[in-house]
């Protein structure tokens, strides 16, 4: 598989993920006149709303604790 076939390959991909969040344009264009780096931005987007671990669901250590502070 050359670049080229690899690039379409992921477009595609992208493409039919996009489809199923119910995003048909972007920015007024149609998906399929999109190119990778917009079609990737716009499924991060939503890869990060959906993602369990993302925004204020996601657990974050607020600070290290020294053990021999615990006793």
């Amino acid at each position: 598989m050359n670049l080229r076939e690899a690039v379409e390959n992921r477009r595609t991909e992208l493409i039919n993920k996009l489809i199923t969040f119910g995003v048909f344009k972007i920015n007024e264009k149609h998906l399929f006149e999109s190119s990778l780096g917009e079609l990737e931005g716009e499924y991060n987007k939503f890869e990060e709303v959906q993602h369990p671990h993302s925004q204020l669901g996601s657990i974050r250590w607020s600070k290290k604790v020294n053990r021999y502070e615990l006793f």
